[in-house]
């Protein structure tokens, strides 16, 4: 079982250490450039192979951790879904999302209400620490997350867009959930919720920056075709 850990815990290492590396570079990369796209899939798969890892070592007997489950069950719904969503384009126009993406929100769902009883379980009970309120506030992230998919799964989405923004809120929270596991993990002067609530905060403005970005290029768009239609209507 140790063995089994060790190369387990081998992996997971060197798979983070790529995605620390792989997910920025996409971040800064074109948008919709190779580069990007090739920096971005290898995201994507390095931080599947941190998110199995992860689970796979927190459910061995003798190395329970919850740390590693939130972290990894989180990790894997957030680049699993914000991959998934560059075929859901068509959800604006009708499409149906595929069984693969109603089980990847729904497993996550039910994954974040746990979290979430735990968390409040530990806080009510006084025995909580700051995992108790890492688990609430990762869950209840998680949960809303989750919803959102179920309404965009069940009602067109009115912004033609909404892909792009959902692609880069879930890509940039899967690094998210990367700096803080590295963070979390290494810490030795910070306070735990610190660490563990701090990578959410500064990436949190990151996406309300891109998003704030892409809105803002789209609406110029729309005024500029509004205009040229205008213009050749009254000629």
């Amino acid at each position: 079982m140790e063995a089994l850990f060790k190369t387990l815990l081998i992996l997971h290492i060197a798979a983070g250490t790529l995605a620390l590396v792989a997910g920025p570079l996409s971040m800064i990369n074109k948008k919709g450039g190779k580069q990007h796209s090739r920096t971005g899939k290898l995201f994507f798969y390095a931080m599947m192979l941190v998110s199995g890892t992860a689970i796979s070592m927190a459910v061995l007997p003798a190395h329970h951790s919850l740390f590693l489950l939130i972290i990894g069950v989180f990790s894997a719904y957030l680049v699993s879904s914000g991959y998934r969503v560059l075929y859901l384009k068509g959800l604006a126009r009708g499409q149906k999302a595929p069984l693969l993406d109603w089980v990847i929100s729904l497993t996550m769902a039910a994954f974040a209400a746990f979290f979430i009883y735990l968390g409040l379980s530990g806080i009510l009970s006084g025995s909580g620490s700051s995992s108790s309120t890492v688990s609430v506030v990762f869950g209840s992230i998680a949960l809303a997350l989750a919803a959102k998919d179920v309404r965009k799964y069940t009602k067109a989405p009115a912004d033609k867009n909404f892909w792009l923004y959902d692609h880069i809120t879930r890509m940039i929270a899967g690094n998210i959930a990367a700096f803080t596991a590295f963070l979390v993990v290494n810490n030795t002067l910070l306070p735990p919720l610190v660490a563990w609530l701090g990578p959410t905060v500064i990436g949190t403005a990151i996406i309300s920056f891109f998003i704030t970005k892409y809105k803002q290029k789209a609406r110029r768009k729309a005024t500029a075709e509004t205009v040229i239609v205008k213009i050749t209507a009254s000629n």
